[in-house]
């Protein structure tokens, strides 16, 4: 089951990454710009999706488009929420336990190349490339 601490763990590999603390949980910025936070059970959430966050960890994160989000929430229905608030749309919120680790890195690092300027995004990249040049090739 992946915790807040898998999300620190990405969230610390990311260029220019930093996690506050908020009146919700802990939440992760790039530049000052929101890309992942702990969701808390808001009276603006719809009651059906109040209850799960308010009984299991639940994670938002940022993502590029709307069709994004509708296409994960169709594709598994049971580890992301319909919906939350439609409050710092385009985003999705997913269940922390039913979340694979694999899937976990991708939405996070996805999450932060939405919000993170060009610059951060190349030194990512470019880092990538240097890691993937230093594999072994068989």
């Amino acid at each position: 089951m992946a915790t807040l601490d898998d999300v620190r763990r990405i969230a610390r590999a990311l260029p220019g990454s930093e996690e506050r603390a908020t009146t919700g949980g802990a939440a992760w910025f790039v530049r000052g710009r929101l890309f992942a936070w702990e969701c808390h059970p808001w009276p603006s959430i719809p009651d059906d999706m109040r209850e799960i966050i308010a009984s299991e960890l639940v994670v938002g994160v940022k993502v590029g488009d709307p069709v994004d989000a509708r296409a994960l929430v169709e594709m598994a229905p049971e580890v992301f929420l319909r919906t939350t608030t439609a409050w710092g749309e385009p985003k999705v919120a997913f269940r922390m336990a039913r979340i694979d680790a694999d899937h976990l890195g991708e939405l996070v690092t996805e999450a932060w190349r939405v919000q993170a300027p060009k610059y951060l995004r190349r030194e990512f990249d470019d880092a990538e490339a240097a890691r993937g040049a230093d594999l072994p090739r068989g």
